[in-house]
């Protein structure tokens, strides 16, 4: 049974202003029935020290990845997690994260993937949600199993693959959000990303540059459709555009940007993205400053 949308005016201006929920719409309703909290964080351990009552802990790497192949977890996989998280197919989720909902994004990107319809991303994340003193809770909820569906992933929808990224090199827009150190190749021992380190620096030819921070505040909130027509102004919601950046993650919360709350229309991730682009044998790569969208 989903439940009504936040109303909360700043959000209608967005394409799908029922993708996302305020602090205060969502704190006085913990507990509804028909509604689930999620917590997803880059570091899983700050669900210990404190959560949103009631909220459950889906741990981006170990949940959500394949334990042995480097993808997505299968569509038992994911029902069997949703039914012990006490998550049914009809249930409106509200995922939150640490990061400006980094890992939230790539879990509601998940969630999308296996088609759960009513998944939505709290504005501001753990970081809004603790600056304003919201209440917290150290209790692990135990939630009756569901029998959530087995479900296919939906790839050709959502996810690109490194093939195919390269056959379309110039054919296709191709955005990288990682920071300008990270797109230039001028990052150096001491900076480069602690998890999974890529063996050559640089970008995918042809990508821009368009940093995935640009898309929040320094609360952690997204900026209004204003703001972020400017920032994506050069790219148009009718091409096909494919994001990536390090490992995913970052692609998802720019995926969030452009999608719900810009209202593109053929928008993908390329999930493997640097890790994957980075140290493969051969691979293209570009250096120095952006081309323009």
């Amino acid at each position: 049974m989903a439940v009504p949308f936040d109303p909360h005016p700043p959000f209608q201006e967005y394409a799908h202003p029922e993708r996302l929920v305020s602090a205060s719409w969502l704190s006085a309703r913990l507990g509804t029935p028909g509604l689930r909290v999620v917590e997803s964080d880059e570091d899983s351990l700050l669900y210990n020290i404190g959560h949103l009552p009631g909220a459950v802990r889906i741990d981006w790497n170990k949940d959500l990845n394949d334990p042995v192949t480097r993808d997505i977890i299968d569509g038992e996989a994911f029902a069997r997690l949703m039914s012990e998280k006490g998550i049914s197919r009809d249930d409106t989720v509200v995922i939150y994260g640490d990061q400006s909902n980094w890992w939230a994004a790539f879990t509601l990107w998940v969630f999308e993937m296996f088609g759960h319809e009513d998944v939505r991303l709290l504005d501001g994340g753990r970081d809004a949600w603790m600056a304003e003193e919201r209440d917290t809770s150290y209790v692990v909820p135990e939630f009756p199993p569901t029998d959530y569906p087995v479900v296919e992933r939906n790839d050709t929808r959502y996810r690109v693959f490194v093939e195919e990224v390269r056959a379309s090199i110039g054919s296709t827009t191709l955005v990288d959000v990682r920071s300008a150190e990270e797109y230039l190749g001028s990052l150096g021992s001491d900076n480069e990303p602690a998890v999974a380190p890529a063996l050559r620096q640089g970008h995918i030819p042809g990508a821009v540059n368009l940093p995935w921070q640009d898309n929040v505040h320094p609360n952690s909130r997204f900026r209004s459709r204003a703001e972020l027509e400017e920032i994506y102004g050069a790219l148009s919601p009718e091409a096909e555009t494919t994001i990536y950046c390090h490992t995913g993650d970052r692609t998802s919360h720019t995926s969030f940007v452009l999608k719900h709350l810009l209202g593109f229309d053929k928008v993908r991730n390329y999930d493997g993205s640097w890790v994957e682009w980075g140290n493969m044998v051969r691979m293209p790569i570009a250096r120095g400053e952006a081309p323009h969208a």
